[in-house]
């Protein structure tokens, strides 16, 4: 299922696109399969609650439910589906050893039966039943649901020795772990291994990481298993293009400081394994995002346009100068573009800060930051205390080189300070604000420690999130922390 509407390519261009913005939005790959499962196994043990009391009533001619009136259809579905409906409660669908338990499948169906006991107990209707029969239609289906169950899985597991019902998979690993990882899977005998990647290879360059990627979707994998996760130096890179094209990933094993979004655990072959699942349709929140930041920003242009009239009346009266100030900052995949502010500093800002270098108050002084910066206007810094000086850049929202929420667009002169790794802070769409904004603003003197809160962003991303900053960030200007 592949679809990108006129709507969406209008949001933002093909070829500016964003690390979280595939052209088609993927289905996951074993959805099919999931729900196949899930329906054949839902089916299987509705219809042997259905003959587990149908047989016993038909024998012996009382009702097993004596106050459901004339065997109402819609009453015996009610009923079937509150059983089912305490096994799924019991996980007994979930993917895993848990649809093979039959000691807790009893022991659900048992006290689903109990239920309607006591609702019959409790009931006008009590001297209609009998205890032969509701003890029979008990036993007899449980007796049904389990064999259902067992002939399902193996029916499976013989497919499976057949090489029927596997899961195409890929392996990511050093060369020295391959042969252990492959003779894991081959023990699960419900994996096909199709391919696998030296991790050393990716860890090289981004080019090797996209020769991997395009292999893996050519073998049309629906899983892969990483067993140097934290030894990768695209982690991430890999990480989200493999969520965007619907593939689930398994971590093997896995340091828990390396993702910190939360995790999918279940156990496989006694092994602990974090599965880091994407949503049945990858790609569709991002485009609502980009629609509620074009949205919200030419809303809230057009209703503060006062505002903006009054800040451009008062820098004039201020200073001389222009009453916008433009920079060019590094956007996504590092392209340049111009960044609009209102004007806070002298007209030659730019060129003082060569003597201010050695007042920089960050530590490895990738950023430039001052508190008592001598080229700020007496305007500007209260335009700075309240971030109204960013309010221009809600033009460069709407016009796609930036998000509302997202890390902050730097100037060329930091970026060309960047190591390797700061790079990652370039693949999704700049904002306005982000979680470096709200958590400390000018106060963290530590980029790492920037990059830190950039990557964490990433890593837990979703619309609430976003959502969760803007409102901090609200907060934040308002108490005036950490601006200056």
């Amino acid at each position: 299922m592949t679809f990108i509407t006129d709507i969406q390519k209008s949001l933002l261009p093909t070829d500016n696109l964003d690390l979280r913005a595939p052209l088609t939005a993927q289905l996951r790959k074993r959805i099919g399969t999931f729900w196949l499962r899930q329906t054949a196994l839902i089916s299987l043990d509705g219809f042997g609650l259905f003959l587990g009391s149908k047989i016993p009533e038909t024998l012996t001619n009382n009702p097993v439910y004596p106050w459901v009136k004339d065997e109402s259809p819609s009453m015996l579905f009610a009923i079937l589906g509150i059983h089912i409906g305490f096994i799924a409660l019991q996980g007994l669908y979930a993917p895993g050893k848990n649809r093979g338990d039959y000691f807790k499948l009893i022991k659900t169906i048992s006290l689903s039966y109990l239920l309607f006991f006591i609702l019959n107990f409790l009931n006008e209707s009590t001297s209609s039943l009998s205890g032969s029969t509701f003890v029979a239609s008990w036993l007899l289906s449980i007796s049904l649901t389990c064999i259902g169950r067992f002939a399902i899985d193996t029916t499976v597991k013989r497919f499976r020795k057949q090489g029927v019902i596997t899961c195409p998979t890929y392996i990511i690993s050093s060369t020295r772990d391959r042969e252990k990882a492959t003779k894991f899977l081959e023990k699960q005998k419900c994996y096909n291994l199709v391919g696998w990647g030296d991790a050393n290879r990716i860890s090289t360059s981004k080019a090797n990481l996209d020769t991997i990627l395009e292999e893996i979707s050519q073998l049309n994998v629906a899983e892969v298993f990483i067993c140097s996760w934290q030894s990768l130096k695209n982690r991430m890179f890999l990480y989200w293009q493999l969520r965007n094209a619907g593939v689930i990933v398994h971590i093997l094993p896995i340091e828990l400081d390396a993702v910190e979004q939360e995790l999918d655990v279940k156990m496989l072959g006694g092994i602990p394994v974090l599965n880091l699942q994407p949503p049945t349709i990858a790609g569709i929140d991002f485009w609502v995002k980009r629609s509620f930041d074009i949205c919200c920003a030419a809303f809230f242009v057009l209703l503060a346009s006062p505002i903006y009239l009054l800040i451009a009346l008062l820098i004039r009266l201020d200073s001389p100068g222009p009453i916008f100030f433009h920079q060019t900052r590094i956007g996504l995949h590092g392209r340049p573009f111009k960044v609009w502010k209102f004007r806070t500093m002298v007209t030659n800002a730019e060129q003082l800060i060569k003597e201010l270098e050695a007042t920089n108050e960050m530590k490895d002084g990738v950023l430039f930051k001052m508190k008592d910066d001598p080229r700020i206007t007496a305007l500007g810094k209260f335009l700075r205390r309240y971030s109204l000086d960013e309010l221009p850049q809600l033009f460069n929202v709407v016009l796609g080189e930036m998000s509302l929420v997202g890390p902050r667009p730097l100037p060329v002169r930091d970026v060309e300070k960047f190591a390797k790794h700061h790079f990652i802070r370039e693949e999704v769409l700049p904002g306005v604000t982000g979680l470096w904004q709200v958590s400390g603003r000018s106060n963290i003197t530590d980029f790492e420690q920037v990059v830190g809160l950039d990557v964490s962003y990433m890593e837990n991303w979703s619309l609430w999130l976003d959502l969760r900053i803007l409102f901090q960030t609200v907060k934040v200007v308002f108490a005036k922390e950490g601006a200056y």
